[in-house]
């Protein structure tokens, strides 16, 4: 077995072009992967991480794993820490100075000049402190280097550890801008699935995912009609209601309380999700011992069956 040092001596990381992760929709499971990130990714000669992401998407979760315990300047839960942290680095000298500092660019921006971030991280890299950007993108035109390690969340969670050749930050930003409304159409289409899944069927469901949709799983084969209730929801659909963030557990669908574990991973209304259409065949999952009912989004595809997570090459 390799220790974790020995792997960066051997510079496996350094080989490492990207991953690909399907990005949950809820907080525990992004806390979770975050974790796994941190664990198979993240260097401890690395001081300098980028996050790209469209609001909501989920990236404070994503380093709130990757850190456990550090303070997110833009945690609503601390009423956005003022003053920004980072920007006292130069009187960070004694032996209680953070290891690690966070920064939210967007957020930032309406305070602090970009380029006065940039120095300001740049100290506190010069000090062998880590700093942690979010909207990365904004401030790498300040910086003259790129992340040591990248990540976007988007429809997927893609890492990467940045060369002199790219990938760019602006590059990889617009791929998960991109993708996000498929996450969040799917996630908005899978909690009316789950309202109007028959009662004795909810708490035998437990979900997946697979690329522009949604798996629903069950120990034995569902006896529901799945024609019928892929009606029931287009239905819905059509009626474009509403839909908002409750809170940290509940989301509003029209008049409707829905428990749920992503509240802020959704579309503005129903009707924002384009093209829902549930796949007719059960399949059986060998490996897991489970019964798939899958829900899509999106473009249809010419290979809707055993070949929805197709990689495009």
């Amino acid at each position: 077995m390799y220790s974790r040092n020995k792997i960066v001596n051997n510079h496996l990381l350094d080989n490492h072009l990207y991953s690909v992760f399907f990005a949950p929709r809820g907080n525990a499971r992004m806390l979770q992967l975050g974790r796994e990130i941190a664990q198979q990714y993240l260097s401890p000669m690395d001081l300098l991480i980028g996050i790209v992401g469209e609001a909501g998407s989920g990236k404070s979760m994503i380093v709130k794993g990757m850190f456990p315990g550090l303070e997110l300047s833009n945690d609503d839960e601390g009423v956005n820490v003022r003053p920004l942290p980072l920007l006292d680095v130069d009187e960070e000298m004694g032996f209680y100075a953070p290891h690690t500092y966070h920064v939210d660019m967007r957020f930032e921006m309406a305070f602090t000049q970009p380029h006065e971030l940039a120095e300001c991280v740049k100290k506190a890299m010069k000090k062998k402190r880590r700093v942690v950007v979010e909207h990365f993108e904004l401030l790498y035109p300040f910086l003259d280097m790129n992340a040591q390690l990248l990540i976007g969340v988007g429809e997927q969670i893609v890492i990467t550890r940045p060369t002199m050749f790219g990938p760019l930050p602006q590059d990889l930003a617009v791929s998960v801008h991109e993708s996000i409304n498929y996450r969040k159409m799917a996630h908005t289409a899978e909690e009316l699935i789950e309202y109007y899944l028959p009662e004795e069927w909810v708490e035998k469901c437990s979900h997946g995912d697979v690329k522009r949709g949604f798996i629903l799983k069950f120990d034995e084969e569902p006896t529901f009609d799945i024609k019928e209730l892929e009606n029931i929801v287009k239905k819905i659909i059509d009626k474009d209601l509403p839909v908002s963030y409750y809170d940290d557990e509940h989301v509003m669908i029209g008049d409707k309380l829905h428990h749920c574990t992503g509240p802020r991973i959704h579309v503005r209304s129903t009707g924002e999700i384009k093209n829902f259409r549930m796949l007719k065949e059960v399949f059986y999952d060998s490996h897991d011992d489970k019964y798939l009912v899958i829900g899509l989004v999106g473009e249809r595809w010419d290979y809707e069956t055993k070949d929805l997570n197709r990689i495009e090459i």
